[in-house]
């Protein structure tokens, strides 16, 4: 067995913080060491809050990020999406695509991707500078360096940004990162089989007519 495949039978067997976050079906697919629950969340920008608000389920998608044991996301403070999660369960999840896999049935088309559920109780950011602290977080993870060349937040903008969180207590990780399953014999059907590469590019940054001359964009981190 090769050093990561290794790695990952290690990590596939590691136990679950709760029997609710422990994978079910195709367990050996799980996750639950902080280090690669990490490296996924921190690889995303986005996620999905599920909660429940007036007996109705909602999954909104939102930018995400980590601090530490903590998974953030913000919103306006007046949303339900505020009203509904403060002291309340939710549900975070994030999702990559890493490839398309094609085989050479229907049945065993594919993707390999990488996931992470995180389960827990919502909680609002009270204090101002953490909030500012929080959101500098944000765009630093988004934009490095581009905090400090940025008009100061106003006590306004503060008031109607809320930032939420979520502990990394209770979360697990999916990972599918193997090639074409075919039924054996499929092989020699003449369909082609494989992978697709799947990439997130930053395009051309596209100045909009104030840019002073002289200014450049932000240097920007490939995801």
């Amino acid at each position: 067995m090769s050093a990561s495949a290794a790695q990952r039978a290690t990590e596939s067997t590691s136990m679950p913080a709760s029997d609710r976050v422990r994978l079910r079906r195709i367990p050996d697919r799980g996750h639950h060491d902080r280090s690669t629950i990490d490296a996924i969340i921190d690889a995303s920008m986005f996620g999905t809050v599920a909660f429940s608000y007036e007996g109705q389920p909602y999954a909104l998608p939102t930018n995400i990020w980590r601090e530490g044991d903590r998974l953030y996301w913000h919103a306006s403070r007046g949303s339900r999406m505020v009203r509904a999660t403060i002291g309340a369960p939710v549900c975070v999840s994030v999702f990559l695509v890493d490839q398309l896999v094609l085989g050479r049935s229907a049945m065993h088309h594919s993707v390999n991707y990488r996931s992470v559920v995180v389960l827990g109780t919502g909680h609002l950011v009270t204090d101002p500078a953490e909030v500012e602290a929080s959101l500098e977080a944000l765009i630093e993870s988004l934009y490095p360096g581009r905090w400090a060349q940025l008009r100061p937040m106003s006590d306004k903008e503060r008031k109607q940004t809320a930032v939420m969180y979520v502990d990394l207590d209770e979360a697990s990780a999916k990972i599918r990162d193997t090639g074409v399953g075919d039924d054996p014999g499929d092989e020699t059907w003449p369909a082609w089989g494989g992978v697709i590469p799947v990439r997130q590019v930053l395009g051309i940054p596209e100045p909009d007519a104030f840019v002073p001359s002289g200014v450049v964009p932000p240097d920007l981190r490939p995801r």
